[in-house]
């Protein structure tokens, strides 16, 4: 490593020390397995390094939490009919409703192997949840193409094998199978095939409240082409049993 460099990370990594234990945590596993007292809420992570902090909501609450949240459909506030741009970068408010990016989700399944948790609510109070093994994205070179692994479980059911190694479209960017854009046919950016079982980037509207077919928040496996859900959550969950990203140790090694 020049000297230069070598002299900045020591300088910054004396500054912000104050013994060997400071850590940057990749993920919201990270947090939970350095204070397993933190409850569901905004957290800073570092998957892609110090320089670059990312906000994001921690679920550390569903089935022994430690689950990073990189999309959460609330109440309508954010639309999700966005440009390649946005879906890229991300946008929303981590509060509340948001994408987290690609580039970021690309970074965090980079960094360990994870598996999905979709959790979804209707209109009526009822409840559903659908799990998979593994997930993982390639780089935007690639697409952002998905890997997903097998259906695990949960009542929702599986609406997601069907996209399995689909890349990502937007309406300004359409990598999916069908001879048109997905994403301009059904309002959202998604790893759409020919075109989808789930649309959880659709149009957020009171059930009964929009007159396009399948352009909405959609989970077919649950409630069918016609049901608008009221809320769903992507979430991932690092499956690896390893300690957490210790600044001190990168120096150390230097």
């Amino acid at each position: 490593m020049p000297m230069q460099v070598t002299l900045f990370v020591l300088g910054l990594t004396a500054s912000v020390l104050s013994d060997s234990e400071f850590y940057l945590p990749i993920d919201c596993d990270d947090i939970y397995r350095h204070d397993n007292s933190s409850s569901s809420g905004v957290f800073t992570i570092y998957p892609g390094g110090p320089t670059t902090p990312l906000h994001v909501y921690c679920d550390m609450d569903t089935d022994g939490g430690r689950w990073t949240v990189f999309q959460r459909r609330l109440d309508g506030s954010q639309s999700f009919f966005r440009s390649w741009k946005d879906y890229n970068t991300g946008f929303g408010n981590v509060a509340g409703e948001y994408w987290l990016g690609l580039e970021n989700i690309f970074l965090l399944t980079m960094r360990k192997k994870n598996e999905l948790r979709v959790d979804m609510e209707d209109w009526e109070g009822g409840k559903a949840s659908a799990q998979y093994a593994s997930f993982s994205i390639d780089t935007e070179n690639q697409g952002y193409q998905l890997h997903l692994g097998s259906f695990t479980g949960g009542a929702g059911g599986d609406s997601l094998s069907n996209i399995n190694n689909m890349k990502f479209t937007t309406f300004d960017k359409d990598q999916d199978l069908w001879d048109k854009n997905c994403a301009q046919h059904f309002l959202g950016g998604f790893w759409y095939n020919a075109c989808h079982m789930a649309n959880p980037n659709g149009m957020y509207a009171p059930q009964v409240a929009i007159g396009f077919e399948n352009v909405h928040v959609i989970w077919h496996a649950w409630k069918g082409w016609s049901y608008s859900l009221k809320t769903i959550a992507m979430k991932i969950r690092s499956v690896e049993q390893c300690g957490l990203f210790r600044w001190a140790d990168i120096t150390s090694h230097m």
